[in-house]
C-alpha cells in the first residue's frame, strides 16, 4: 500500500488525551485533566432544542448557520463588544470553536506560511497550522505579563513569511488575560506588518475578581483583519453539543462558508436552535457556573499556597490553573506520571503546551469542589513524600 499522508505523520494526538487514557481502569483516580464544564446544559436550552426537532427541524441549514441564531450572536456581539457584524455575510456558525478555528486557518493560510503562537498554549493551534501545512513559531510567555504576548519578543519572530497570530485571552492553559496596553502594542504591530490577527475568546464569559476581558477586534483598524473565534460549550456547558461561531470581515468569513459547505455542511439543526435559546434566554445558569467556578478557582488558589515546592498562577479567567514545580528538580512529565501513580491523581505536563513550558503542569477545575479538595490534599501528600525522600538521600 502507498503511505499515507504526510499530515497524517506529523499531527500527533494530544497529550491532554494522552494523559487521561493513561488513568483508564485505574481506581479512585482524582481527574484535573479535560477542559469540559462538569455541569449539565441548563434546561431552557434543552427544551427549545426538544421544541425545534418536535416541529420538524430535521433538515439541514444553511451552510452559514441559520440566520436567527447568526442574528442573535450579532445582537449578543453588539452588545458585549461595542462592534457591529452583518448576520448574513459576516458571520458563521460551526461545529465547535475548533471548526471555526480550523475553518479560518485554511482560509488565510498557504503551505510554507508561518503562523505565530505562545508558548504555552491550547494544543491544537499548532496541529491546526501543521494540517494548513504551514509553520506554527513559538514565543515565548511568562507570568510576568500574565502569559500573554510580550510585543518585542513577537516583534522579534514576524518574518515575510509571517501571516498572522492568535491571541487568547484568557488563555489556555494558563488563565493569564491580555490587559489594554498588550492589546494596543499587538495590534500596531499587527496593522504595521499587515498581520491577520486569530481571537480566541471561547473563555470571554470565565472571569473572576473583578478582571476584564477586551477583545483586540474593538481597537482602531482591527475588526478588518480580526476573525473573532467563539463557541457555546464552555459558556452554557454545551460541550457535547458542537456549536460555535467565527465574526470577521465578510471576504474571510464567506470563504469559510464554503468550506464548512465542503466540510460538514451545516451544524446540527436542533443544537443551533438550542443556541438561540442560550444567547436570548435566561443567563442565571450561567451566573450559577461563573460563581462556581470563582468558588472553586479559590480552593486552588489557597490550597497551593500552603504547599511547599509548588507555586500556583493565580487564573485571572477560564478554569485552569498552570502549576510551577520547577523546585521539585523534575520535568513535568516526570511529575505527572510520579503524582498519578503514586496518589492518583492525575495532572497534565506543561510540554502538552509547549517545548519551554516544562516546569509547568496544569490542573482544569471544572469539577467538583470535593474532588479539588481531594486532590489538592494528595498532592501535599505527595509533595511531603517528595520532599522528605529529597532530604533523606542529601544525608
Amino acid at each position: 500500500m502507498k503511505e499515507l499522508s504526510n499530515i497524517t505523520r506529523t499531527v500527533t494526538n494530544s497529550p491532554i488525551r494522552q494523559m487521561f487514557n493513561r488513568a483508564l481502569g485505574m481506581k479512585d483516580v482524582i481527574s484535573f485533566t479535560v477542559g469540559e464544564p462538569d455541569f449539565s446544559t441548563p434546561s431552557h436550552i434543552v427544551d427549545a432544542a426538544v421544541e425545534a426537532l418536535k416541529r420538524g427541524e430535521h433538515h439541514y441549514t444553511p451552510n452559514a448557520g441559520i440566520l436567527p441564531l447568526r442574528e442573535a450572536i450579532a445582537k449578543s456581539t453588539a452588545h458585549s463588544h461595542g462592534l457591529q457584524y452583518d448576520p448574513e455575510s459576516q458571520i458563521i456558525v460551526t461545529a465547535g470553536g475548533m471548526e471555526a478555528l480550523m475553518l479560518t486557518m485554511l482560509t488565510i493560510l498557504d503551505p510554507g506560511d508561518e503562523f505565530i503562537l505562545s508558548d504555552p498554549c491550547w494544543t491544537n493551534y499548532s496541529r491546526q497550522v501543521l494540517i494548513c501545512n504551514s509553520k506554527p513559531v513559538f514565543v515565548t510567555v511568562t507570568a510576568d505579563n500574565n502569559f500573554q504576548f510580550d510585543a518585542d519578543a513577537i516583534e522579534a519572530a514576524i518574518t515575510e513569511k509571517t501571516k498572522g497570530f492568535i491571541v487568547n485571552s484568557p488563555a489556555n492553559p494558563t488563565g493569564g488575560i491580555a490587559g489594554l496596553d498588550t492589546l494596543k502594542k499587538l495590534a500596531e504591530i499587527a496593522i504595521r506588518h499587515d498581520l491577520y490577527v486569530i481571537s480566541d475568546e471561547v473563555y470571554g464569559n470565565l472571569v473572576y475578581e473583578g478582571n476584564q476581558v477586551l477583545s483586540i477586534a474593538t481597537l482602531p483598524g482591527m475588526q478588518e483583519r480580526t476573525i473573532i473565534i467563539n463557541s457555546f460549550s464552555k459558556t452554557y456547558a454545551m460541550t457535547g453539543w458542537r456549536v460555535g461561531f467565527a465574526l470577521g470581515p465578510a471576504e474571510i468569513i464567506q470563504k469559510m462558508v464554503m468550506l464548512q459547505e465542503n466540510v460538514a455542511a451545516c451544524v446540527n439543526s436542533a443544537a443551533q436552535f438550542g443556541a438561540i435559546a442560550a444567547l436570548e434566554g435566561t443567563q442565571e445558569p450561567l451566573h450559577e457556573m461563573q460563581r462556581a467556578y470563582q468558588n472553586r478557582r479559590k480552593i486552588i488558589v489557597d490550597g497551593f499556597s500552603k504547599i511547599k515546592g509548588l507555586t500556583c498562577f493565580a487564573p485571572q479567567g477560564a478554569f485552569y490553573a498552570l502549576i510551577n514545580i520547577s523546585e521539585t528538580g523534575l520535568s513535568a512529565n516526570e511529575f505527572a506520571m510520579d503524582l498519578l501513580a503514586r496518589e492518583r491523581v492525575i495532572v497534565v505536563p506543561g510540554d502538552a503546551f509547549g517545548e519551554t513550558s516544562t516546569c509547568y503542569v496544569r490542573l482544569s477545575f471544572a469539577t467538583s469542589e470535593e474532588n479539588i479538595r481531594e486532590g489538592i490534599r494528595r498532592i501535599g501528600h505527595y509533595m511531603d513524600s517528595l520532599i522528605q525522600g529529597q532530604q533523606l538521600s542529601m544525608q
